[in-house]
């Protein structure tokens, strides 16, 4: 009489997915530390993955992510014995074979165990195809919009306003410079604007046509033409003024900028009657610094540039000599 009987080792098997959104901004934790997913039940058992952004310690280790399986702690003391391995998935879920680790089998204990894993996933995430390429499919390049509006301010093309300056005409775009300017705005678009759509040229007074032309260059495209370098001082000065008078309050502080490195002996007295007249505020910082430096002050006192701020900004002599007193 022939008998058979099995013995069969039954076991459960189970997965999670675990996502990482915004990878680099987790990488800011320092190595050792870790962040938790959620808990899932896989053979009737509860788990969680600990991932270390920054590595699980020091020495080789660091730098590189980890990734690290455990058994939920309990009141009963428990020890399961399974075998895990981790994988990348790509964006459709499938593994991708060059990395995910191999099967490993380890005995989980509860409570205490500090679970298993990789302390350096270059199986998982090789230098080839790191986490973050992972989730990188499509490269957004910068805005070129400020090209495309400089193109059309440089080509007239469908230019509905024009502007009479210093003997040049120069054409634009109602739109864009409303769009810009609340002086423009007003202008353009408010109770004067009957006047303004004559046909006729717009007449600007008291500004160059290059003062103007590198202003309308900002509003268009956001930055200043280069400019001359032994100009550069002057035009930042005359571009400053114009900016105030257009309420560009972005190109004001540019200019500010550029003015605080062409601070000198030559220069202080007039710059700080500017940054007087026109408001701004870090501007008139840098020249009362500048004078505060022993003997500036009495360097520039001699010259016509003081004479002008005595003249044109009686009342910041009392502030500039307290700022500058020792």
């Amino acid at each position: 009489m022939k008998s058979a009987s099995a013995i069969v080792a039954e076991a459960v098997t189970g997965s999670h997915v675990l996502k990482i959104e915004g990878y680099s901004r987790t990488k800011v934790l320092g190595s050792g530390e870790f962040i938790k997913s959620s808990t899932f039940v896989v053979g009737g058992y509860r788990w969680f993955i600990r991932y270390y952004p920054d590595g699980y310690g020091s020495g080789s280790n660091s730098g590189w992510i980890a990734f690290f399986l455990n058994l939920q702690h309990s009141d009963i003391a428990t020890s399961v014995k399974a075998s895990f391995k981790f994988s990348l998935v790509d964006e459709m879920g499938e593994t991708v074979p060059s990395c995910s680790s191999d099967c490993v089998v380890q005995t989980f204990e509860t409570p205490g165990s500090e679970g298993w894993g990789y302390e350096r996933c270059d199986v998982i995430v090789s230098k080839e195809f790191r986490a973050e390429d992972a989730a990188r499919f499509v490269t957004v390049p910068p805005s070129d919009l400020h090209q495309h509006l400089g193109r059309l301010l440089s080509s007239g093309a469908e230019a509905d306003v024009t502007f009479r300056v210093g003997g040049e005409t120069i054409a634009a775009h109602r739109l864009v410079l409303a769009a810009r300017s609340p002086v423009f705005t007003a202008e353009l678009f408010g109770p004067m604007r009957e006047e303004r759509t004559t046909g006729r040229p717009i007449q600007i007074d008291d500004m160059e046509p290059g003062v103007f032309g590198a202003m309308l260059h900002y509003i268009y495209t956001d930055s200043l033409p280069e400019m001359d370098k032994g100009d550069a001082a002057v035009m930042a000065q005359h571009v400053l003024v114009a900016a105030d008078r257009y309420g560009l309050e972005t190109l004001k502080l540019i200019c500010e900028d550029r003015l605080c490195g062409f601070i000198s002996a030559g220069t202080a007295a007039t710059t700080l009657a500017l940054a007087e007249q026109h408001g701004c505020r870090g501007l008139k910082e840098a020249c009362f610094r500048f004078l505060r430096s022993p003997g500036n002050l009495k360097t520039i006192m001699g010259g016509d540039g003081f004479q002008h701020l005595t003249s044109s900004c009686p009342s910041l002599l009392n502030e500039l000599l307290a700022n500058v007193a020792p």
